[in-house]
């Protein structure tokens, strides 16, 4: 399947894609540096198309795999987007519900693997993941209740700085600067929080 990079409701005018995009690959790179992991990422459900596809990428794979899309009902993240639950293996080996296939195609393998659904307003925007994390980063309920909370603040400051369709139609898309502010300086917050600096 050839990546498609633009489909709506992920489409969005020039003038948000800056913005969204420094929000999510802050949230990728932060969470990856708390967990200590090899890599992370953030997947943006395209409910149309009913795909998740990479919008940040940290570490292994950054190069290459923002744009990337696949079936929303594939692998742990189609799992955790559609359960709307985090999940973490520390085999990957040994799960059935891992993809390696998928994996494979991402030219990155991971042994571990953390991941939280992005929600805002009872609604599953995507899936933040965590690849290969520190041993112990991974090792309890605590540290997935962590990345959760992480990704539903992440959600919530998403959807500050990306408006909903028929609001944004009306606001001609415009983005407040103070909004996109106010979901960095968010993020900010709860980065310094989850490092323990706050």
């Amino acid at each position: 399947m050839t990546p498609r990079t633009e489909s709506a409701p992920l489409s969005a005018p020039a003038s948000l894609d800056a913005p969204r995009n420094e929000l999510l690959q802050s949230v990728v790179d932060v969470a990856r540096a708390i967990f200590g992991a090899a890599a992370g990422s953030v997947l943006l459900l395209d409910e149309e198309a009913d795909e998740l596809v990479f919008r940040a990428v940290s570490g292994e794979g950054q190069e290459f795999l923002v744009g990337r899309r696949f079936p929303a009902g594939r692998g742990i993240a189609g799992w955790v987007a559609t359960s709307g639950e985090p999940m973490v293996v520390d085999d990957l080996a040994a799960d059935p519900s891992f993809d390696r296939s998928l994996a494979e195609s991402t030219a990155y393998v991971p042994n571990s693997l953390m991941a939280a659904p992005l929600i805002s307003d009872s609604r599953v925007l995507g899936v933040l993941e965590v690849l290969d994390a520190s041993p112990q980063a991974r090792s309890g309920v605590a540290e997935l209740d962590l990345l959760a909370m992480f990704a539903r603040q992440a959600a919530a400051a998403l959807r500050v700085i990306t408006p909903e369709p028929v609001a944004a139609a009306s606001a001609g898309w415009a983005l407040e600067a103070a909004a996109r502010e106010d979901a960095l300086r968010l993020l900010g917050s709860l980065e310094q929080v989850l490092r323990g600096t706050g």
